[in-house]
């Protein structure tokens, strides 16, 4: 599994657990674990907690929700990310981006909104409080 921190790096070629190159099609829900490689067609939605990279020849029409999404190709739809997007170079995005973390390359095509959002903590995770105290000031003279 790829150990992702706030510099994450895409996967190596070797290291996807699923390739769907040209020629694959897919239409409907696509859910999966591990890091997959999309250079095909998909339309519907596409669902992990983990890391997607849609390649140069990928077009997806969809709304996507992963950990680490890179676009290389066409995304036609609303991208939510935990961790981070980056739109490279020859990305053409139609659609909204929300992430902590969002890079957007020279030459990519980007037209929706993004919102960088800040990695919320766990619902059970105690937020620490702290005294607050009021010191009046005097008034000049």
């Amino acid at each position: 599994m790829l150990k992702r921190n706030s510099g994450a790096v895409a996967p190596k070629k070797g290291e996807y657990s699923t390739i769907l190159d040209e020629g694959a099609s897919i239409e409907g829900k696509f859910s999966f674990s591990g890091n997959v490689m999309l250079n095909g067609k998909l339309h519907g939605e596409i669902v992990s907690n983990d890391t997607l990279i849609i390649g140069e020849k990928g077009v997806v029409n969809a709304n996507i929700r992963a950990g680490f999404i890179q676009i290389s190709g066409a995304v036609t739809g609303n991208v939510f990310a935990t961790e981070r997007v980056e739109l490279c170079a020859n990305s053409r995005v139609y659609g909204d981006v929300d992430a902590p973390v969002v890079i957007i390359e020279d030459g990519a095509i980007f037209e929706g909104h993004c919102r960088m959002t800040k990695v919320r903590p766990p619902e059970n995770a105690l937020t620490p409080t702290r005294e607050v105290s009021v010191v009046p000031l005097k008034a000049p003279r």
